[in-house]
């Protein structure tokens, strides 16, 4: 990559070799398929939101959808610092195409799949490398680009974003009713392979002069242990089991008891995968706090709303992905807006504040849903959803590496990343049980006591079949998902106006302009 080199004195008196001025085709050329494969990861998930309730119908699976989303997000989460410490030691490049791959191969798994389990499992598989694709793409830009003019960047990542959520859905809606759900997985093959062509071709990255890396085996095992027990817990509290049970007391013990063990070996670790050191950073503390809280109420209140519009309005799969149009518009502008004045100004402090103000706002307004509200009301309350995450998402990153020094930029970008995606895996988790539990409850509750015309199997009823069903026995179930969904969003509003209070203490540093570059190229 032809680059300007500079040195800078650094307080200490040493000298370090910088990057200020990037070359622009070069980046471009990298940033392209790192774009590719953002829209690899984000239109992955949005194409489930509205293809999945009709899959788990067809496999005879509803009792068991929140698992198609929790896998993949567990999945994922558990690598993302398995991927940022690594890139961090032996070069991004590689884990980037094993990534790629790795998802690749869960693709193949979850399209060939004709029962629940393996299609879970390939959603598994598919988080296995998903943890590494957005997460390595935006520690990427910040090998290439620095601080101050990375906000342009990163708010166009944001609107890939932003378009997967509507392209998702539609393309799930078009699969559903016309190709088939199995193209949900097979669309991922030639983009992949798109995305790993575009990285052999354009990536040429800097490696780490770190000598042999020493890899912090314990800490990922129980970094994973401890995520793992946690999202289980919260998916099977109450729901699967009761919470007094053996097993969910289990894997609350089993969760606190492996937390503490892997801070005692991330103190005495060479490599820690997460250092503790980080969170002596109050930048890093109060993003990474408001990251998490911003991933519980986004994944929990999106995650659910396209099933929501599907059986709610009766719309068909395609119909609610264009419902998802609003929300993607004011994602893409805001997103993009807000990275254009970050790099233009320099200030950022601001954005995440009112991005977050205005999340509760739209959870308060999503609350008050009733199965008449139009849907040009249901269009402005996730249109205001879209911009408030918007003014959110890409800044928190930015900050969290405008704290660290570049040989730290994966690793604080990974542990800012898992706390996220902790946070939405108990969004998807926590919000799928009470939905779960509540429309069980109130289906069990309003229906006549022979299962009315449902035909005794509620863990089959698709949309089409709902649709089909007799008015007074519809009206009963769609009054049901309306009132076991809409009141769980009034829920989240309390955390959300944590996450305001908690960035209303960040300080704003100034954004590096020049970018560390004392490692040797990668070959």
């Amino acid at each position: 990559m032809s680059t300007r080199e500079a040195a800078t004195v650094e307080p200490d008196g040493t000298h370090t070799d910088t990057e200020a001025a990037p070359d622009k085709r070069s980046i471009i050329l990298v940033f392209v398929g790192l774009m590719i494969t953002m829209l690899l990861a984000s239109l992955d998930q949005m194409i489930f939101s509205t293809a999945l309730p009709t899959i788990v119908g067809e496999l005879n699976g509803v009792n068991h959808m929140v698992w198609v989303t929790t896998a993949y997000i567990l999945a994922s989460t558990v690598m993302m610092p398995v991927y940022g410490k690594l890139g961090d030691l032996i070069g991004r490049k590689g884990l980037f195409i094993g990534a790629i791959s790795i998802f690749i191969v869960g693709s193949v798994i979850g399209g060939l799949s004709h029962d629940m389990t393996t299609l879970i499992a390939g959603r598994a598989v598919q988080g296995l490398g998903g943890g590494g694709l957005i997460l390595l793409s935006q520690a990427i830009i910040a090998d290439v680009v620095p601080a101050r003019q990375r906000g342009r960047y990163m708010g166009a990542m944001g609107g890939v974003f932003a378009l997967a959520s509507v392209a998702g859905p539609l393309l799930g809606g078009w699969f559903t009713e016309g190709i088939g759900w199995r193209w949900a997985f097979w669309i991922n093959i030639p983009l992949g392979l798109l995305a790993i062509a575009s990285a052999m071709a354009f990536l040429h990255l800097r490696k780490p002069n770190l000598g042999k890396p020493r890899i912090d085996y314990l800490g990922m095992v129980l970094v994973a242990t401890a995520a793992t027990c946690l999202i289980l817990f919260t998916t099977w509290g109450g729901n699967t089991y009761a919470w007094g049970s053996g097993v969910i007391i289990g894997l609350i013990i089993g969760c606190i008891v492996t937390a503490v063990a892997f801070v005692f070996v991330e103190k005495r670790a060479d490599e820690p995968v997460i250092p503790m050191h980080l969170f002596a950073q109050r930048n890093f503390v109060l993003t990474t706090v408001a990251g998490l809280i911003i991933g519980i109420a986004m994944f929990g209140a999106l995650a659910y709303l396209p099933t929501y519009i599907q059986m709610v309005t009766g719309k068909n799969a395609t119909e609610a992905g264009l419902m998802m149009i609003p929300m993607m518009a004011g994602l893409l502008v805001a997103s993009i807006g807000s990275g254009q004045l970050v790099s233009k100004t320099g200030r950022y402090k601001i954005f995440p504040i009112v991005g977050t103000s205005i999340v509760a706002v739209a959870l308060v307004l999503l609350s008050r849903l009733t199965p008449s509200t139009s849907l040009l009301v249901f269009g402005c309350y996730i249109a205001l959803m879209g911009i408030g995450l918007g003014l959110v998402m890409q800044i928190l990153i930015l900050i969290v590496q405008n704290t660290f020094p570049a040989a730290e930029v994966g690793t604080a970008t990974a542990s800012n990343n898992f706390f996220r995606q902790i946070g939405a895996s108990l969004g998807s988790a926590i919000v799928g049980s009470l939905f779960a539990s509540r429309l069980t409850n109130l289906l069990a509750e309003r229906l006549p006591a022979n299962g009315g015309a449902v035909g005794g199997d509620e863990n089959s009823l698709t949309p089409g079949i709902l649709w089909k069903l007799p008015s007074q026995v519809r009206e009963i179930i769609v009054g049901a998902y309306n009132d076991a969904l809409a009141p769980i969003f009034l829920y989240l509003v309390p955390l959300v106006i944590a996450a305001v209070v908690l960035l209303l203490f960040v300080k704003e540093k100034p954004l590096a302009t020049t970018i560390d570059r004392s490692a040797p190229p990668l070959e």
